[in-house]
């Protein structure tokens, strides 16, 4: 019995050490999820949110009252002859609240709101321009294993042409210049196949930094995998109602407004400084009396009263603050005005890509097989007599340059896609689809498939 308890141990701590051994698999949709939990950038963020929401206890402290306690010893020493005791002290513990502060304190309380909810939307910033990074890492790694299969298949190809031609110069049927250009080709292919292959690499170390993990194990491996396919996505926002949503949802504009609010806000503060500040306290005190002929030595009780300032002129000091906060709320203003600006270019940009992708694409759906079919029909002519090497050479890359565009026109498509999302301040299936425009839905879905075979 004791050694079955011990396999069974055994099991269950193989299986342990497998799961934690095992590298994780992301779906684009786990990706996100992962940048949101791990991203540096948006740990940043939510630590600032953190930090106004100090800022909002400190400044809600005007509203308290506060307790302050002071003391005083001093002994001096005697010159001449004098009746007064030579040590003096004074202790005091008092209840501090503020009547009437010239609305500062009203102030410093909606600054604070103002600067959390500006924290907010940074946040909210922050973590669009992850995921958008995310899609982007995410759909260009997924391109670049596509261009790996792509590419390895045309090795494959002109492998099987160099082994062809050899087998018919050993025949006699055709000459060395056959041979020849077949290696020729096989290498000017190669060097492609061993790029697309450090591109992946690549992919892997950009998506991996989003993550906020390490993308390399001590193999110089990824220590990641991702699940998925680049397959278009038919989508075709209308422009006017992006420009609409991206002038209401984006964070930055929210954040540009809010910071126009602050510097009103600030305004009245500095304001504040030209009026009377009164406040109430009220204590305890213990303290001696020096002269003797006034009453004995310790004496304490109860002390309350009003302590009034008002800074009548200092020297223009508070005209000064005023007028740089004026500057500063006007250039904020400007400041999102031009955002505006920045936003509505964004948007028409993203826009302008997205149709230039759709338009590469729906050239290349119907390329892709008049490619897929010269390279068969140069294969037939090749073995009929009917054609020569070069015909199928050139029919080979063509294929390879039209598979190749293909899915550069899916990545773009749908890496405009990210980007208008993002410029819009929204997520994709806010932006709403039509499918009737552009490329057809089902043609795009049969045709923008990643292919699997070069003479598919």
């Amino acid at each position: 019995m004791r050694r079955g308890v011990s396999v069974g141990v055994l099991v269950l701590v193989a299986s342990i050490a497998a799961t934690l051994g095992k590298e994780p698999t992301y779906t684009l949709e786990g990706a996100l999820r992962e940048a949101r939990a791990h991203n540096p950038d948006i740990l940043i963020a939510q630590k600032k949110i953190q930090a106004t929401r100090g800022g909002l206890v400190e400044a809600r402290a005007g509203y308290l009252p506060s307790v302050v306690s002071d003391g005083v010893y001093r002994k001096r020493e005697r010159e001449g002859d004098t009746r007064l005791r030579p040590e003096d002290y004074n202790v005091n513990l008092r209840v501090i609240e503020q009547l009437y502060t010239g609305g500062a304190n009203g102030s410093r309380m909606e600054i604070a709101r103002l600067k959390q909810r500006k924290a907010q939307a940074e946040l909210a910033s922050t973590t669009a321009q992850v995921e958008m990074n995310v899609r982007l890492a995410f759909s260009e790694l997924l391109l670049d294993r596509e261009r790996i299969h792509v590419r390895e298949q045309s090795v494959g190809v002109l492998r099987q042409e160099l082994q062809s031609q050899r087998e018919r110069l050993k025949a006699g049927t055709v000459g060395e210049l056959n041979v020849r250009r077949a290696q020729v080709s096989v290498a000017n292919e190669e060097p492609e196949l061993f790029q697309a292959r450090s591109d992946l690499q690549n992919s892997y170390l950009r998506l991996g930094e989003l993550l906020g993990r390490d993308a390399r194990t001590v193999s110089d491996q990824p220590s990641f995998a991702v699940e998925g396919d680049l397959i278009y996505e038919p989508r075709h926002p209308d422009l006017n109602d992006c420009l609409a949503r991206a002038s209401v949802n984006r964070p930055e504009v929210h954040a540009a407004q809010i910071d126009i609010a602050i510097e009103t806000q600030q305004l009245l503060l500095d304001r504040s400084a030209t009026r009377p500040q009164i406040e109430a306290f009220a204590g305890y005190e213990v303290y001696n009396e020096r002269d003797p002929a006034l009453g004995r030595e310790f004496n304490h009780g109860y002390v309350f009263g009003l302590n009034t300032t008002w800074a009548i002129f200092d020297g223009f000091a508070t005209r000064g603050r005023m007028e740089a906060t004026r500057a500063r709320r006007e250039a904020a203003r400007r400041a999102l005005e031009a955002l505006r600006l920045s936003i509505a270019s964004e948007v028409r940009s993203a826009f302008l890509d997205l149709e230039q992708a759709d338009h590469v694409l729906d050239a290349e759906l119907k390329n892709v097989q008049t490619a897929n079919e010269s390279l068969e029909i140069a294969k037939s002519n090749l073995a009929a007599g009917l054609g020569t090497q070069l015909d199928v050479l050139q029919a080979a890359s063509d294929l390879t340059s039209t598979q190749t565009t293909r899915l550069s026109a899916i990545y773009l498509h749908n890496a405009a896609l990210a980007r208008l999302d993002r410029a819009c301040g929204g997520e994709a299936k806010s932006l709403g689809a039509n499918e009737e425009d552009g490329i057809g839905y089902e043609q795009a879905i049969q045709l923008t498939q990643p292919s699997r075979s070069l003479g598919r």
